[in-house]
């Protein structure tokens, strides 16, 4: 589930390896390029974390933050 914190929409996804963590990362860059809205996120082995926050209104939640999230949710 997304949580709002700090100005940003973030969750942490869990697979069962890298490969799966990595794939799952490829299909989101993918997403985000076509939005032309891109997180911000980290990787560590089989965990993505995932922070998404719009730019250009000053670094905060907006309705391209929710869309995007959405979209990811989808995905899994």
């Amino acid at each position: 589930m997304w949580e709002e914190k700090d100005n940003k929409l973030v969750r942490e996804f869990q697979f069962r390896d890298f490969s799966e963590a990595f794939a799952f990362m490829t299909r989101v860059a993918l997403l985000a390029e076509k939005a032309d809205h891109h997180p911000e996120w980290s990787n560590v082995w089989n965990k993505v974390r995932i922070a998404l926050s719009t730019h250009d209104a000053g670094n905060i939640v907006t309705h391209k933050d929710r869309r995007l999230a959405a979209a990811i949710d989808k995905l899994l």
